[in-house]
């Protein structure tokens, strides 16, 4: 059985967003404001990548545009520890799965 099949396919692709989301928050907040080239240039995500994540990130209010680029907002730290909760609690989820099958 390969490593990779339709069951997990959509986990990896969801971490690999995750990841990205979490690196483009860090990279936003440590050069202020930033713009799409440069957060390309910073992280080696393609534009129209960066362009998904910032437009998710707004959704989510931890970004703000202004005239020279993406900011954090001051949700940015209540949203990182809440990501950091999540990651924990999903942890202990894939163990629990995981000691089930062994």
């Amino acid at each position: 059985m390969s490593e990779v099949n339709a069951v997990t396919d959509k986990i990896d692709d969801d971490i690999e967003l995750l990841i990205r989301h979490i690196e483009m928050l860090k990279v936003i907040r440590e050069n202020q404001p930033v713009g799409i080239i440069k957060l390309s240039e910073l992280t080696e995500i393609p534009r129209h990548k960066i362009r998904y994540s910032l437009k998710l990130l707004e959704k989510d209010n931890v970004i703000a545009p202004s005239p020279e680029g993406a900011v954090t907002t001051e949700l940015y730290d209540e949203y990182m520890w809440e990501m950091s909760a999540y990651l924990e609690k999903l942890i202990k989820s894939i163990t629990r799965v995981k000691n089930g099958i062994a």
